[in-house]
């Protein structure tokens, strides 16, 4: 009797607490609901992005508080855990969000900091003069409202070319001064030499043969080795600095005594 009367009592308890939580039925896993999963919470964090880059595509530059961002992006609803994540962690880190005001307000953050036509074409003047090469257009859209509009305002002031590898345009400044007019024979020539198919590797062997030597990218280890030897230079110096020295400075410590 003692026995029967205690498996009643413990058969709930324990159906209950063996079943997993991923167990399948016919109510599907809200994700939500765990408050804990980061997969919600970094579904929380691309919602938010995903607005700020929207609005500021629109020409709403101006900072949001965390309160005004959750209620624009419906999301008034989430856990006090969540909300202090995104204040102290994932929008301080993300690198497509700018912090104000003392991590007060929040911004989005664009690639380049363009607001209309003139300061695109500033842009890509300040890349030709220093040699930076192009700007990829991709980025100019996420940072310039109406980037179409502006680029087509802009016509001969900009090359756009065609990346081989990956597709991507980038965009150049044309300089007007310059336009050189080139031989059609010469643009034969060079239009008629393939190097499809070839790597830089056997393109420098072709030039080597031909006698003409190919530029080689040692500038970043030239600058190391000169470093290393300038401050072993200082070392030196300053020891034989105090060779020199030696025997000169005497020891006025008893008299001032």
């Amino acid at each position: 009797k003692d026995v029967s009367d205690e498996k009643p009592s413990k058969r709930p308890k324990s159906s209950s607490s063996s079943r997993p939580k991923n167990e399948s039925s016919s109510t599907p896993f809200d994700y939500k609901s765990s408050s804990g999963s980061s997969q919600y919470k970094f579904a929380i964090l691309a919602k938010v992005v995903k607005y700020m880059k929207s609005r500021h595509l629109n020409g709403d530059t101006h900072p949001l508080t965390i309160d005004e961002i959750l209620d624009e992006t419906n999301q008034l609803d989430v856990g006090t855990k969540i909300k202090h994540w995104l204040i102290t962690e994932a929008l301080n880190n993300n690198p497509k969000i700018r912090v104000l005001e003392n991590g007060q307000k929040y911004a989005f953050k664009p690639k380049f900091d363009i607001r209309d036509k003139t300061s695109l074409m500033k842009l890509l003047k300040n890349h030709d003069l220093h040699g930076l090469g192009g700007v990829m257009k991709e980025d100019v859209e996420e940072s310039l409202p109406n980037a179409e509009k502006s680029l087509k305002s802009l016509g001969e002031h900009i090359i756009t070319i065609v990346r081989p590898n990956d597709k991507k345009e980038i965009l150049f400044y044309n300089d007007k001064y310059c336009r050189y007019k080139i031989d059609e024979e010469f643009q034969k020539m060079w239009r008629g030499v393939s190097v499809d198919g070839l790597d830089d590797k056997k393109i420098e062997e072709y030039l080597e043969k031909q006698g003409i030597s190919s530029m080689q990218d040692v500038g970043l280890k030239k600058v190391s080795q000169i470093k290393r030897k300038k401050g072993g230079g200082k070392r030196k110096t300053f020891k034989k600095h105090n060779e020199h020295l030696d025997g000169v400075l005497e020891d006025y410590s008893e008299v001032v005594k």
